[in-house]
C-alpha cells in the first residue's frame, strides 16, 4: 500500500455555550428571623409574657423575642440605647436611651412607647435596673457620677416631677455610671459596682424607702476583685458575685471575699441561685457555691456581649459574636440540667442467634440517683423502627450489662438511653455488631463467551437457598466510559431460582447480578463478562470484473489500475481499522503490509492501494478490528474475510 488518499473525514463543528448565573430562591414555610444586633444595647428577659428584650444602640432600637429568640417585634427612635429592665410585674420594658438623655417606657406586649422620662443630665442615662416599683438608672462621667430613679406612679400632669436625680446616699462614692442589679427575691436591694482610673467601687443600697440607704460599700485598689466589670446580687445571701468569680459577702457595711467560682468574664445568676458565667465562647453554669460545672455550651468563636435568666430558670439567653461583627441571640435550654456521659460496648461481630454481652457506663459530673433505669432498643434487618428490650439498671459505680440473642444477621445496633431527672438531662448512646449471615449461592452465565456484533443474548441468573428475600437486581455495564452502567431488570426469581434479561451485544459487556440479602443470608454479587465483535466490511473498486481462479473468485483490475478498498466498521471515537495485505508467490501467500487508517464519523474509509504496475500478480487484503490496537478496547478483535485480487495487462 503505497499511499492513503480520499479516506473519509468530518467536519467537527465547535459549538460555543454561554453561561448564566442564576440565582436560586428556595420556597417553604416562613419563619421568624432570630434576632441579631451590631452594637448591644441591653439584654433582659421577661417571665410575665414570656419575652427577651435586645437592644441594638447603634440602631436605636428595642427587638422582642419569643423564647427561642425569633423576633416579634422591634421599636426604634430609642437613640443610643445602652440597657434594658424589666418592671417587677413584666407589663414595662425601660431603656436607657443615652442618645437623647431620657429613660423610655414601651409596652412589653406590643413595644409601643407608654412614656418618655427625660433625665437631665448631660452624660447617660447608663444602666438601669428595676425593683420595688421603681426603675434605677445610673448617669455621669468619671469626674461627677451620681444615680437617679424614675417612680411610674408618679403623673407628670401633677406637677411632680417622676425623674428623681442625685440619690447617692452619703458615704458612697462612684467615678463612673455604676453597674446595677437588682434580684426578684430581694426586694427593695440595688447593687452598684464601677471600676475607676485607680480604684474600683461598689455599694449595696436599701432603695425600698423614701430615699436610698447605705448597707455596704467598698472603694479600693483592685485588691478584693482586680477591677469590677459586672456585678450580681446573690439570692438567699448577703452577698455580690463580681465578674462572673468573685463572691463578695457585706455586713456591717463592709465587703469581704467569701469564696470564688472558675474565672470568668461576666455572669448572671438565676433566681435559685444557680451561676451562669460567660467566657469568651463558653457558657458554664454551676449551682450555688459549687465549683464543678453543670453545664458547659460553646456558642461560638467570637466571644459574648451579654447573658441573662428566663426568670423560670428554664433556659439560658446569650447575644453570640459573629463572624464579620455583630451579635446573634442564642437560646440555650435546660441550662440546670447536667449532661451525663453515657457509653456503649458491643463486640465488632457476632454469630447469629447465639448470645452476646453488651456493656457501658453512665456518669455524669453531678452525681446520679442509685439505681438509674437504662431502656434499650435493638434495631436490625427485621426490626427497622427498633425493638424495645428489657430495661437495665446502672450499678452504683455506674457500670451496666445485658445480654441478647440476636436472631437476623446484618448490621444490629444496640441503643441505650437514659431519660434524664430533674438534675439530668437525657442522652442515649449506640454501638453497632456485624451478625453473621449464611452464605447463598447466586450464578450468572455467558461468561467469556464471544458473540458477533447486535446479537441478543440471554444471561439468566440463578438464586440458592435465602430466607425472605427472592429479588435479583441485574446490570449491564458496557466497555467505554460513554455508556454508564444500567439496571437491565430487578425483580423475584421464579420457582426454579432463575431471573433472565436479554442483552443487545453491541460492545464487550461485564453483567452482574446482585442479590442484597436477606435477615439470615449474606448479600452478593456475580459478574459475568462477554464479549462482542465489531461490525465489519469491506467493498473494492476500480475492477474491470470478477472471475474465478480455479475456485476463487478474484477481483481482475488492469496492472496500472490502483483498486480502492472502503471498509465499513462500527465507529467509536477515535477508531482506526487496520488493512492486512498479502501477495501470493511460488505458492503460498506473504504478508506485504499491515496499516492503520481512521475511520470518519460514518464509520467508513477509502484506501487507495496503488497500481504495480506488473501483471500476473495474485494479492488479497482484509479489514481488521484489534482491540487495543485500534483505538479503544470496548469490542473484540474482530476480522473480515479475504478479499482476492488478480492484475493483469
Amino acid at each position: 500500500m503505497r499511499s492513503s488518499v480520499s479516506v473519509s473525514t468530518a467536519t467537527a463543528l465547535a459549538v460555543l455555550l454561554g453561561s448564566a448565573a442564576l440565582s436560586v430562591v428556595a420556597t417553604g414555610t416562613a419563619s421568624a428571623a432570630t434576632a441579631g444586633v451590631t452594637t448591644p444595647g441591653g439584654l433582659v428577659a421577661d417571665g410575665a409574657l414570656k419575652r427577651v428584650f435586645v437592644g441594638d444602640s447603634s440602631a436605636g432600637t428595642v427587638a422582642a423575642t419569643d423564647y427561642s429568640g425569633n423576633v416579634l417585634a422591634s421599636a426604634g427612635g430609642i437613640s443610643g440605647v445602652t440597657d434594658l429592665a424589666v418592671s417587677d410585674d413584666g407589663s414595662t420594658v425601660y431603656a436607657a436611651a443615652q442618645g437623647t438623655h431620657e429613660i423610655v417606657a414601651l409596652d412589653a406586649a406590643t413595644l409601643d412607647v407608654k412614656a418618655r422620662y427625660p433625665v437631665a443630665t448631660n452624660v447617660g442615662p447608663r444602666y438601669v435596673a428595676f425593683t420595688s416599683g421603681k426603675l434605677w438608672f445610673s448617669y455621669g462621667d468619671q469626674w461627677d457620677s451620681n444615680i437617679g430613679s424614675v417612680d411610674p406612679a408618679v403623673d407628670p400632669a401633677s406637677g411632680t416631677d417622676p425623674v428623681t436625680l442625685g440619690q447617692k446616699p452619703d458615704g458612697v462614692s462612684i467615678n463612673d455610671p455604676g453597674f446595677l442589679d437588682t434580684a426578684a427575691s430581694r426586694p427593695g436591694v440595688l447593687a452598684l459596682g464601677e471600676t475607676g482610673i485607680s480604684t474600683d467601687s461598689m455599694a449595696v443600697l436599701d432603695v425600698s424607702g423614701a430615699t436610698p440607704q447605705k448597707v455596704a460599700f467598698y472603694n479600693g485598689d483592685y485588691t478584693l476583685n482586680s477591677g469590677i466589670y459586672d456585678i450580681d446580687l446573690v439570692p438567699g445571701s448577703d452577698e455580690v458575685l463580681v465578674n462572673g468569680t468573685v463572691r463578695d459577702a457585706y455586713a456591717n457595711g463592709a465587703f469581704t471575699q467569701a469564696g470564688t467560682y472558675p474565672g470568668a468574664q461576666r455572669a448572671d445568676i438565676a433566681p435559685d441561685g444557680t451561676v451562669a458565667q460567660a467566657n469568651d465562647g463558653t457558657i458554664t453554669t454551676y449551682r450555688p457555691n459549687a465549683t464543678k460545672a453543670i453545664r458547659t455550651y460553646s456558642v461560638g468563636s467570637y466571644g459574648t456581649a451579654d447573658l441573662t435568666w428566663a426568670p423560670d430558670n428554664s433556659r439560658l439567653f446569650v447575644l453570640a459574636g459573629k463572624s464579620g461583627g455583630g451579635y446573634t441571640l442564642k437560646a440555650l435550654t435546660d441550662p440546670e440540667k447536667n449532661v451525663p456521659t453515657l457509653t456503649v460496648n458491643a463486640p465488632s461481630s457476632a454469630a447469629r442467634a447465639k448470645k452476646l454481652t453488651v456493656t457501658g457506663k453512665l456518669s455524669a459530673t453531678v452525681p446520679l440517683a442509685a439505681g438509674a433505669k437504662l431502656t434499650v432498643t435493638r434495631t436490625d434487618l427485621e426490626s427497622t423502627k427498633g425493638k424495645a428490650l428489657p430495661t437495665v439498671t446502672v450499678a452504683a459505680n455506674g457500670t451496666y450489662s445485658f445480654t441478647d440473642t440476636p436472631p437476623v444477621g446484618g448490621t444490629v445496633t444496640y441503643k441505650v438511653s437514659y431519660a434524664g431527672d430533674t438534675g439530668h438531662a437525657a442522652v442515649s448512646a449506640s454501638d453497632k455488631v456485624a451478625v453473621s449471615r449464611a452464605a447463598t449461592s447466586l450464578t450468572l452465565n455467558n461468561n467469556g463467551k464471544l458473540y458477533g456484533y447486535g446479537a441478543d443474548v440471554k444471561f439468566t441468573a440463578h438464586l440458592g437457598t435465602t430466607y425472605t428475600n427472592r429479588t435479583v437486581a441485574i446490570y449491564a455495564d458496557p466497555f467505554g466510559a460513554d455508556k454508564p452502567k444500567k439496571l437491565l431488570k430487578t425483580g423475584k426469581v421464579n420457582s426454579s431460582g432463575n431471573i433472565s434479561v436479554t442483552v443487545d451485544m453491541t460492545r464487550d459487556t461485564a453483567v452482574s447480578a446482585v442479590f442484597a440479602g436477606d435477615a439470615r443470608y449474606a448479600s452478593k454479587t456475580v459478574k459475568a463478562t462477554a464479549y462482542a465483535k465489531v461490525k465489519v466490511s469491506t467493498a473494492i473498486s476500480k475492477q474491470y470484473k470478477t472471475a474465478k481462479i480455479g475456485s476463487t473468485s478474484y477481483y481482475w483490475f488492469h496492472k496500472n489500475t490502483a483498486p480502492i478498498v472502503t471498509t465499513t466498521m462500527t465507529y467509536y471515537k477515535n477508531r482506526q481499522e487496520r488493512l492486512d495485505l498479502q501477495v501470493y508467490y511460488n505458492g503460498k501467500w506473504y504478508d506485504s503490509d499491515s496499516e492503520y487508517f481512521g475511520l470518519g464519523t460514518n464509520g467508513k474509509v477509502a484506501v487507495n492501494l496503488g497500481a504495480p504496475g506488473q501483471s500476473g500478480i495474485k494479492a488479497r487484503i482484509r479489514a481488521a478490528y484489534i482491540n487495543g490496537s485500534s483505538g479503544d478496547s470496548v469490542n473484540s478483535t474482530t476480522y473480515t474475510g479475504w478479499k482476492y485480487l488478480y492484475f493483469s495487462n
